[in-house]
């Protein structure tokens, strides 16, 4: 730990609690151990851990660089633009949050095989929905759940974790409309942990960890929206059904 940044002695300081440090490298820090107890948790958000491993123990990640979307900065691809102004999907948040993460945990992905998504994930972050602070958005079509997302919030910053899509664009439209609600209630940060093509596309991007801490900390500060976002944010996605076409 010797060539660490203070900051960054002080954030090992602050891990997740009953945790031990297993590696610092160029690519970030990982510390294993704890539980997933929604107390754990939501100090780890805080702090800008988040937990991704497929067995025993617990691994928590910190990566140096940190892939980020400030909701004022999305981008909508002209193509998505296009498909989405057709407006096939009806969309929805913490309408099934057990589904979403459960779609997200079993859908295949290029690879990889298995998925870090557990039936322990699960049931915590379902813990952490109940609560309040977990929250999904859903895309539906005429089959039923078409697409969808989920994640964390604390303050004005949302933590996503998955997404998944079972038609095409049902994902986007999901994420384009929620990333431009998000900007209209004020929120600094959307935290998408590591680099996706994907999300690229719609303006995320990586910044130090150093820099992600400090937006991290002002996002933070903020009340936090706890409960069913549903019943809080009823104007959604009413509220912005032209912004992203613009």
């Amino acid at each position: 730990m010797t060539d660490l940044d203070p900051r960054d002695r002080k954030l090992i300081r602050n891990r997740p609690p009953g945790t031990v440090l297993l590696q610092t490298s160029p690519f970030g820090i990982i510390v294993g151990g704890g539980d997933l107890e929604p107390e754990t948790l939501l100090r780890a958000y805080r702090y800008g851990f988040f937990p991704w491993y497929d067995q025993p123990p617990i691994l928590w990640h910190h990566p140096n660089e940190r892939f980020i979307l400030p909701p004022s900065q999305l981008h909508v691809p002209k193509r998505i633009r296009r498909n989405l102004r057709k407006q096939p999907f009806r969309l929805t948040m913490d309408q099934d949050f057990p589904a979403v993460i459960s779609a997200c945990s079993s859908i295949p992905r290029e690879d990889q095989n298995g998925t870090w998504i557990t039936s322990e994930m699960q049931d915590a972050y379902t813990r952490l929905h109940r609560l309040g602070y977990a929250h999904s958005v859903e895309a539906w079509d005429d089959e039923g759940l078409a697409g969808g997302l989920y994640g964390v919030s604390l303050g004005r910053c949302f933590f996503g974790e998955s997404m998944f899509t079972y038609r095409s664009d049902a994902s986007k439209a999901a994420f384009a409309h929620f990333a431009s609600y998000l900007d209209l209630r004020g929120f600094v940060c959307i935290d998408a942990q590591v680099y996706t093509e994907h999300l690229a596309r719609f303006g995320a991007y990586e910044i130090p960890r150093l820099e992600y801490l400090d937006i991290l900390r002002q996002g933070c500060r903020a009340r936090t929206w706890r409960g069913r976002w549903s019943e809080i944010f009823s104007d959604f996605p009413g509220a912005v059904q032209d912004l992203y076409l613009e």
